[in-house]
């Protein structure tokens, strides 16, 4: 490489920390989020996305490498802001603390759709990439519970295993009532919530070290 081309290397690394490039960067990622809302991953060529976004085609290739690239970075964004809504009760008691991150988490699925779908069943076939950011949202989102409930994130094994155990179910059940909308957000969290105390109690039960918060007032 010529002392040309490290130039321009450098500059473009440092382009990147810019505020007008991640700017930029997030116009495309809104647009995308809203393309594969409607349309699915097979079907939108890059040609596709860029007339939709009104940007030449080179542009999205020198922000996302390739549309495989921008629609990761696309998840990337969604699963950051699902675990920011979810995560953002800290100043709250733990009781309401945990029904604030459930009704944040079912707010978000219930608002995108598409990109709650796609991070929870793992994106386009069984994509590796995918599933990974799926794990990476679990072990937030775990976190965030365990926190609230022990003032921890470190666990028991069998804790994080009982608690993985209820956050499938909170994914089967928030899938079929965002599909159905046949019941208010208000009642699905109710039902989540006390799946999560029920839960909570079990784990104390072999593991006295992580006690269960009191019974909310009926």
């Amino acid at each position: 490489m010529n002392k040309s081309q490290q130039r321009g290397r450098a500059a473009s690394r440092g382009a990147h920390g810019t505020d007008r490039y991640q700017a930029r960067r997030a116009e495309l990622i809104a647009t995308g989020k809203k393309l594969f809302a409607d349309t699915s991953y097979d079907a939108l060529s890059m040609d596709d996305i860029a007339r939709q976004a009104g940007v030449a085609k080179g542009l999205i290739y020198y922000y996302f490498t390739n549309k495989r690239g921008y629609y990761l970075a696309i998840i990337e964004d969604a699963v950051a802001e699902l675990v920011e809504r979810a995560g953002s009760t800290h100043d709250l008691p733990p009781v309401e603390r945990v029904r604030r991150t459930v009704d944040g988490y079912l707010r978000y699925a219930q608002h995108h759709q598409a990109a709650y779908r796609t991070i929870v069943t793992g994106g386009v076939g069984f994509d590796a990439e995918v599933l990974a950011i799926r794990a990476r949202v679990r072990a937030r989102l775990l976190g965030t519970i365990a926190r609230g409930a022990w003032g921890r994130e470190e666990i028991p094994v069998l804790a994080r295993t009982a608690l993985t155990g209820w956050l499938s179910s909170v994914e089967g059940v928030t899938l079929d009532w965002i599909e159905e909308q046949e019941l208010p957000r208000e009642t699905v969290a109710l039902l989540l919530v006390r799946g999560l105390g029920d839960t909570l109690r079990l784990i104390e039960e072999f593991e006295p070290g992580c006690p269960a918060p009191p019974r909310p007032p009926a």
